[in-house]
């Protein structure tokens, strides 16, 4: 009887559902789709005026933001799955799932952008930056630390050994290659080991502001923040395929 109820625990932890963090999430995922749907205008050149999207403040600090949010997310999530008792094997499971959808966007950007395919960008980062928060978990209040120093390596060492494709997913690169999307692991593993410090502090200290009720008008995020990845993977072919569309629809 004790098992069967300790197993019933378990079952009931791993069910539960952290709507704020969901609908954080869910957030950032409408911003990153927004931004997507403009970057496409742009490139089939129906923006006015045109925008340059990779020197632009306007663009390039919101691209910062997205993916700050995403990373900080991650991190929150590790906290959260930790917490919760998460096993090895699900956890790897869902790694898989985001290495997979990786390779997908490298090949599926490079037919689209073959001078400038994505061979590291957002979901190859959080696979690897995953992995590694989770081995440094431990540390708890030195993730701090550990991601303060994360943020500031890149900035006090590079080399040109960094600068090829194999491994500028490092991140101590002279020069930013000429790629679609680029998270390296330096700095941006800094961000989700603050996530993980931030979730590990909440839910140690504040837990209500991670598990608490969520209103009404926010629920709709919080469902949209639960199927992420799918979304992430979706977005593109439909914005693009709704333009081409269009475009098809006027030249008739």
């Amino acid at each position: 009887m004790g098992f069967n109820r300790y197993h019933r625990h378990r079952m009931t932890a791993a069910a539960a559902r952290y709507d704020r963090l969901d609908a954080l999430r869910g957030a950032a995922i409408v911003w990153m789709a927004a931004f997507h749907l403009a970057f496409d205008l742009n490139h089939f050149r129906l923006l006015r005026p045109l925008q340059n999207f990779y020197v632009d403040p306007l663009w390039t600090w919101q691209r910062t933001a997205i993916v700050t949010s995403f990373l900080f997310c991650a991190g929150l999530s590790q906290a959260a799955a930790l917490h919760q008792g998460q096993r090895p094997g699900r956890f790897w499971k869902r790694w898989l799932q985001i290495f997979d959808c990786a390779v997908l966007v490298s090949a599926g950007s490079a037919l689209m952008f073959p001078n400038s395919w994505i061979s590291f960008g957002v979901l190859h980062g959080i696979a690897v930056m995953l992995v590694l928060v989770r081995w440094m978990a431990p540390l708890r209040q030195w993730l701090w630390l550990a991601g303060a120093i994360a943020l500031i390596l890149p900035r006090l060492v590079q080399h040109t050994f960094f600068d090829s494709r194999w491994t500028n997913w490092i991140g101590l690169v002279t020069k930013k290659p000429v790629t679609e999307d680029y998270v390296p692991v330096l700095p941006w593993i800094g961000v989700m080991c603050f996530g993980l410090a931030a979730g590990q502090w909440l839910l140690a200290n504040r837990p209500a502001l991670l598990q608490g009720a969520l209103a009404a008008p926010l629920k709709p995020l919080a469902a949209l923040g639960r199927w992420s990845l799918s979304f992430y993977m979706l977005h593109q072919p439909v914005l693009i395929g709704a333009i081409m569309a269009y475009l098809h629809w006027r030249q008739q």
